[in-house]
This record gives C-alpha cells, structure tokens and sequence, in this order.
C-alpha cells in the first residue's frame, strides 16, 4: 500500500525593508551598473570602461576588499571611490566542517537575517550550493527549507557574495602578482539549489550569474553552473536566454495528484505545462541535458510503476536524473527509501537508456545535505503576523477558516 504525503499549506510571501547605506555597495552590480555608478560618482565618461574594467578585476579575479589596494588606479582616484562606494560581502556567522570534508556557512546578509552555503569537496570537482532567497514559499513537504518561511530575496550582491566568502575561506584568490588563470580551482562547479527558488528571484540571480561567468572575474563556465528550480514554467526559457546555465528540475514525482501534495507549485503550473516548457528550452541538446532531482521517500514515490512512469515523461528530452536518499531532518515525516529499492529504481532508468547516479548524501552530520538547508535563528517558524510586525509592514489580511473547511495537517 502506497503511503499518503503529509499535505502542507502555502506560506505566503511577506516583503522585507532593506538597510539603507550610505555608500553604493560595488559588488553585485553588473558591468553596465558599474559603469554607470563610476560616471555618477564623477568619473569622465571617457575614462569610464577603462576604470570599470579595473576594479571589476580587483573585484572579481583578485578578491580585493580595499580601495587602497588597487595599485593601478590614483591616489586621488582611490580616495573619490572610497567616499562614494563600499565593498561587502556576506558575513560568515558560523562554519562547519562535516567528516566527509563538507563545508557549511551560515552567512549573515542585510538586516540581520540568514542563509546557508555549502561546499562539496570530491576528487574531479569541487561545488558550491548557494541560496537565493532567506526562505521559500513553496514548501515542498520533504524540504526542511520549505518549512521556513519566506523573509526576502537575496540582492545580486549577496548571492555573488557567497561566491567570495567560500574563495576567501578556501584560499582560492590568486596571491598578489599571480596570474589568475594559474590558480587552484578549488570551486570549479556552482549550483542554485541552497535556500529558496532562483526563478522567484530572477533578475538577482541572472545579475550575479553573470557576475559569476565573466571571463575577466570569477570567470566560471556557464556549462559549470546549475540552476535548480520546482517548475516556475513562464521563467524556464527566459532563464536558457538570459542566464544560459544548464536546468535541473526538482520533480519528484510523476503524478499530477502526488506532485500536487509533495511539491504544491505542481498546483499552478501542473506537470503538462512544465514538460512542454522543458521541450522548448532554448539550450535543450545531448551536450546539454536537462538533469531531473527526484528524491527517493519510502513508500511514497519509488515504486516500479514510479520509474516506468518517469521513463514516459521525459521521453524525447536529452536528460539524466538524479535519486536523491531522503535525508531526514528533525520532525520529517518521511523516511529514506531502501538501498534494494533505490538500486531497482536507478536499473529500470538505466535499462530505458538515461543516466541514473546515486547521489551520495554528505555532510548529514551537519545538516548540510540536500534538503536539510535551514538558517539557524529561522529554525523556530514564525508566522506571517510576527515576520509582519518584525518588518514594519501593515498586518496582512487574516484569513477566516470556514466550519466546514477540512483539516490540514
């Protein structure tokens, strides 16, 4: 007998005030902005692509934080940028290292709140899980993320931050009169799959994905970055147009009526609509498949029908999927499937012609491992009133439940 998923309601998304600083923060702001904010700040127009070209190398492909230390720029010069601009990135709260060599940050962004960032070491790759959003609102009901509800989302600056806050803790920016094409890539892959949905926050994350694929900064191939997202469908081809990274999709089951229940967007945007979106994505090729995520819940979604079913699916699109263990967190109310039936699962893929790995769960130890991902200070849930009330912002609406309205559990 298949097991029933816990049903979980929609939090609803609650803007957050931003800081206001007195000084424009440099990192974060594109090539164009940059640009821009240097000629506002008085630099002559004609003198502004040189200058811009020149801190976005001290930025980005040397990790200089201090003005003074831009040797290639004037005094004078050094002093206007310092009077009108700053350069930060996100605080590095608490760092954890797991038995498998698996980094995990808790990182402190404006106003005080927090997200998590995680570095994966292995033999060929070293990668990089990053956050988008302090949050989520599509609490997908095996993702302890989604029990934490939506503060804000993240500038380009703070997702491009956690970039150089990991390259500052691994030593990963070239010494001084090093080339940077010399150095060690400790973080040769990055992937969107931390805290929250990227698409939910698009124009920050192609912002800092763009930031993070310039070949005269962080210089990370597009081919290298992974965006992971639950099926926000009308964002999907503008993210293959704007950001051009390679997809992966968070399906996890291949039923409208249980992917209504584990991942509620499926809701909005029903399995339909977002394979035909997937068809039409504008980097879709052998070279550049799309990788579905499906985590493996006992009882819930690993069954043979399950597989055979995923095989129909994806039919026709270029793919690999993912299985991913369930890894369990405090109060979850799923288990992991067995290891008997994952392997039968993974064979049923691999025998219809898709590459089928295994994820290796790491850093469970420290709550690092997919889905686990959760801010140390938001781990108590908080309402949509509380955060309201934190934020200065009018109380939302209240919701009157009806007498006959069924119980949610």
């Amino acid at each position: 007998m298949t097991a029933t998923p816990p049903i979980v309601p929609e939090a609803m998304p609650i803007p957050r005030k931003l800081p206001e600083a007195e000084r424009l923060n440099l990192v974060g702001l594109t090539r164009d902005g940059l640009r821009a904010a240097l000629i506002a700040a008085g630099t002559p127009e004609k003198q502004a692509r040189m200058r811009e070209n020149q801190v976005w190398q001290w930025l980005y492909q040397k990790g200089v934080r201090d003005f003074d230390a831009m040797t290639n720029l004037a005094k004078e010069y050094r002093a206007k940028l310092k009077e009108h601009f700053t350069i930060e990135v996100p605080e590095v709260v608490s760092r954890n290292v797991s038995a498998d060599g698996t980094r995990k940050y808790l990182v402190r962004i404006g106003g005080g709140h927090e997200v998590e960032v995680v570095y994966i070491p292995e033999d060929d790759r070293g990668t990089l899980c990053i956050s988008s959003q302090v949050g989520c609102t599509l609490t997908c009901t095996f993702c302890h993320t989604g029990t934490q509800r939506l503060v804000r989302n993240l500038t380009a600056g703070e997702i491009v931050g956690q970039i150089m806050l990991a390259r500052d803790d691994l030593g990963e920016w070239p010494e001084p009169g090093r080339h940077p094409k010399d150095e060690t890539r400790l973080i040769s892959n990055l992937v969107l799959m931390g805290m929250g949905e990227p698409l939910y926050n698009f124009e920050a994350v192609r912002d800092a994905m763009q930031i993070a694929m310039d070949g005269e900064g962080i210089s990370l191939s597009r081919r290298r970055i992974t965006l992971s997202t639950c099926g926000v469908v009308p964002e999907i081809a503008r993210t293959g147009a704007e950001i051009g990274c390679m997809l992966a999709i968070s399906l996890h089951a291949t039923t409208d009526e249980l992917r209504n229940q584990i991942v509620p967007i499926n809701r909005k945007y029903p399995l339909e609509q977002l394979f035909a979106a997937l068809r039409a994505y504008p980097k879709l090729s052998n070279s550049e498949r799309i990788t579905f995520e499906y985590v493996m819940l006992k009882g819930i979604n690993d069954s043979n029908a399950d597989a055979k079913r995923l095989v129909k699916l994806i039919a026709g699109i270029p793919a690999k999927i993912n299985l991913i263990p369930f890894n369990e967190w405090p109060g979850s109310p799923y288990e992991r499937s067995n290891w008997d039936r994952i392997e039968a699962f993974a064979d049923i893929l691999y025998k219809a012609g898709y590459a089928s790995p295994i994820r290796t769960p790491r850093g469970e130890d420290i709550m690092a491992a997919c889905g686990q991902l959760k801010s140390a200070t938001e781990r108590a849930r908080k309402n949509r009133f509380q955060i309201a009330a934190e934020a200065g912002l009018p109380q939302p609406e209240r919701v009157v439940r009806r007498p006959d309205a069924p119980d949610v559990h």
